[in-house]
C-alpha cells in the first residue's frame, strides 16, 4: 500500500512539475511536506508520552494539527522567499547578455 501511495505521489509530482514548472512545484511541494512532517512527528511523539488512551489521542489530533500548520507557515514562507530571491539573483546577473534571434530569411 505504501508503494502505491508513493507511486501516485510521484506521478502527481511529475505532472505538477510539467504543469507549472520546477520552482512553482518545488514551492508547493515544500508547502505541503513541511507542515505534514511536523504534524506527524509531533503526534507520534506526543501520542506516546501524553495520551495513554487512544480516543483522547484521536480527538486531540485536529487541534494540534491546526496549531502546527499555522505555526509552520512562517517557515514555509521564508523558504519560498529564499527560493524567489535565488531565482531573481540569476535573472539580474550583470554577465548575461540579452539578444534577439534573427533568421537568415529575414536578414
Amino acid at each position: 500500500m505504501t508503494y502505491l501511495v508513493l507511486y501516485v505521489a510521484g506521478i502527481a509530482s511529475i505532472w505538477w512539475i510539467y504543469r507549472i514548472g520546477w520552482l512553482g512545484a518545488l514551492k508547493t511541494i515544500l508547502a505541503v511536506l513541511i507542515p505534514s512532517i511536523l504534524i506527524i512527528l509531533f503526534n507520534v511523539k506526543a501520542g506516546r508520552l501524553i495520551f495513554k488512551n487512544p480516543v483522547v489521542g484521536i480527538i486531540s489530533v485536529l487541534p494540534t494539527t491546526v496549531f502546527i500548520y499555522r505555526g509552520s507557515q512562517p517557515l514555509v514562507n521564508k523558504i519560498n522567499n529564499w527560493i524567489d530571491r535565488k531565482t531573481n539573483d540569476f535573472i539580474d546577473m550583470q554577465d548575461v547578455v540579452d539578444t534577439e534571434v534573427i533568421s537568415k530569411e529575414e536578414a
